[in-house]
């Protein structure tokens, strides 16, 4: 398959260099060609509209910071849609609204191509080693003729259903991950109000049933003091948004959300769109006149799984 990818942003790059070094003929586009060179330089294509790309192309693939800007991609004149045709593949890779995936998928498929929500988890770090999580929402023939670009691109690969499942998915497990920052956040200032060593606060965690994927990684650039995770502010917001949307849309009476919701809008407010989302802990180191640091932490995150081949998740009670 010839395999375009659009956006290559923090996770988006490390996503579409795995598929090069799998061996894929790859087209790329991004609105800053510079982000691409590294690309280019190893043999993918650069593709000057999104069109151009979707015709050259077997599938498309959109890794983008939020629906509108796939909306824009695919609906422009010079568009993916103008570029679709009958046996190509739409591939949504960004974390998404389910109901904005389903309007953009009902267009693919007037064009005779297939569409798939496929958003990603588990940190930068795994995108660049090929071993992050990617969830699959489509027709299972769909999943089936994607899998090996899925599987170049990902360890642990998930069909969760129709088109929309995969993203209705994705903003679940991003609310936990958030609700988990959040919750780490006031444990280990108040570990360290109560004068307990940070590094031992962090061993007591992640030896516990307090444990996580979030303690294990975001606990420790924010120990670094770098909090340098790879995502920002504004893509929490965006996340738990999207969330409190869809309980809304179900009838479901959240009460921990409207507060995580109040929590990194105030985050963004005080320290900026674009600040690492760990450094929400400020609200509270300034609040309680702390530095909540620690020795011998990195300052970012880094994969120390070697790569491995990719294969389909069968959920737990499925034949």
């Amino acid at each position: 398959m010839k395999i375009g990818f659009i956006g290559l942003g923090n996770v988006g790059g490390k996503l579409a260099g795995s598929i090069l070094r799998n061996g894929f003929e790859l087209t790329v586009r991004d609105l800053d060609r510079a982000v691409a060179e590294p690309l280019l330089a190893n043999g993918a294509r650069w593709a000057d509209s999104p069109r151009e790309m979707a015709e050259r192309c077997d599938m498309v693939i959109t890794c983008l910071p939020n629906p509108a800007a796939s909306a824009a991609v695919l609906e422009a004149e010079d568009g993916i849609l103008a570029g679709l045709s009958a046996g190509k593949i739409w591939a949504e890779m960004s974390t998404s609204d389910e109901a904005e995936v389903r309007r953009l998928g009902a267009l693919v498929t007037e064009t005779g191509a297939e569409p798939m929500d496929c958003p990603v988890s588990g940190g930068c770090h795994r995108a660049a080693t090929g071993n992050i999580a990617i969830f699959a929402g489509c027709a299972r023939e769909t999943f089936e003729r994607a899998l090996p670009v899925l599987t170049a691109m990902g360890r642990r690969v998930l069909h969760t259903g129709p088109l929309g499942s995969a993203s209705t998915l994705k903003v679940v497990t991003n609310y936990l991950a958030s609700a988990n920052l959040a919750s780490l956040c006031e444990a280990l200032v108040t570990a360290g109000a109560a004068g307990m060593d940070l590094n031992t606060a962090y061993e007591a965690i992640r030896i516990s049933s307090g444990n996580s994927f979030v303690h294990e990684t975001e606990s420790q650039v924010i120990l670094n003091g770098s909090r340098d995770i790879n995502f920002t502010m504004d893509l929490v917001v965006k996340d738990v948004g999207l969330f409190q949307a869809l309980a809304d849309r179900n009838g479901v009476p959240l009460e921990v959300s409207p507060l995580l919701v109040e929590i990194f809008r105030d985050g963004l407010d005080r320290y900026g769109a674009r600040e690492w989302s760990p450094n929400i802990i400020k609200r509270l180191e300034e609040a309680c006149g702390l530095d909540v640091l620690a020795p011998g932490f990195p300052p970012e995150m880094v994969d120390d799984e070697p790569e491995a081949a990719g294969y389909e998740v069968i959920p737990t009670g499925r034949p």
